[in-house]
């Protein structure tokens, strides 16, 4: 398969940026967060993950830096493609341009909620599902979030980011001061940041309709996933993995490690929502054995 970069023209028109690293027989596509994010994250997988065989694809996602970025102030294509459904099916139309099956899928946050959904629709594909630092639904996410803020500011410092948030003022300075200190602690651990440009490469468009303005409110459509119901029919290999200090709730992590038939949960120390950055050397290992326990078909939960 080609390596490198490959633009991929959509059925729908639309071009995505996609990238291929490494050799071998088996085949990880990763999904990246946000939404709207970047595959930035992902770009060391290949050479990580090249002695046991691993061959990584990664795209950005319709609306992101490096992709085609439709005009969402036009209601009809906001409608049509800032949805849940239409991303899920960029998933499967990705993996069909590429040309890869029996495959594991790699999801961190909003890609992880991606993930446990094509795993329930297109299971068939996949030799196993990671899930990396995503719960399978919100309520749960939003109990947690409101607690860390609380434990990680003081009194004060939490009854202004509500105000804030009550008028709908996202953008004061002190506000995004505070955001910038719990994204410190629970998302980006790592200082300085490992991946830094000198413009924001975030998608805000697509972001602002799916979570809000920032990972400590869920304003937008994310507010109504919940697959609690259903993530027990998810029947393939699943790795759960986490940060130890995590925007997303452990205690879900848990409870989805129980429910998921074939699921193990890892946790790495010191790591933050972007715990593949945070602490590489534990995230990697675990991802490793991962996959070469379903390789050599002794994957126990």
């Amino acid at each position: 398969m080609k390596q490198g970069t490959t633009i991929l023209t959509l059925d729908n028109g639309y071009h995505l940026w996609t990238n291929t690293q490494g050799q071998g027989d088996i085949h990880l596509l990763c999904l990246h967060g946000g939404p709207g994010g970047t595959h930035e994250y992902w770009e060391n997988f290949g050479e990580k993950l090249a002695d046991i065989g691993v061959q990584v694809h990664m795209y950005d996602q319709l609306g992101s830096f490096y992709s085609d970025q439709p005009d969402y102030n036009d209601p009809e294509i906001a409608a049509k493609y800032l949805t849940n459904d239409y991303f899920l099916g960029e998933v499967e139309e990705v993996r069909q341009k590429l040309g890869i099956d029996h495959f594991y899928l790699i999801g961190q946050s909003w890609g992880g909620a991606l993930t446990m959904e094509y795993a329930l629709k297109y299971g068939e594909h996949l030799k196993g599902a990671i899930i990396s630092s995503m719960v399978d639904n919100i309520p749960e996410y939003m109990v947690h979030i409101n607690k860390v803020r609380d434990e990680a500011l003081p009194v004060e410092a939490v009854s202004y980011m509500k105000r804030c948030e009550a008028e709908g003022n996202y953008d004061d300075p002190q506000y995004q001061a505070y955001v910038d200190v719990l994204n410190a602690g629970y998302v980006d651990r790592r200082q300085p940041l490992a991946i830094r440009h000198l413009i924001s490469t975030m998608a805000t468009p697509v972001y602002n309709a799916f979570q809000g303005d920032n990972e400590f409110v869920v304003t937008g459509k994310l507010k109504d996933f919940d697959l609690r119901k259903e993530i027990h029919n998810i029947t393939v290999p699943t790795l759960l993995t986490f940060g130890q200090h995590e925007t997303m709730p452990l205690s879900s992590a848990l409870r989805m490690s129980q429910e998921i038939p074939n699921a193990r949960l890892e946790t790495t120390p010191n790591g933050g929502h972007h715990h593949m950055m945070d602490n590489p050397d534990v995230y990697f290992a675990h991802l490793k054995q991962f996959i070469l326990d379903v390789e050599s078909g002794h994957f126990k939960a």
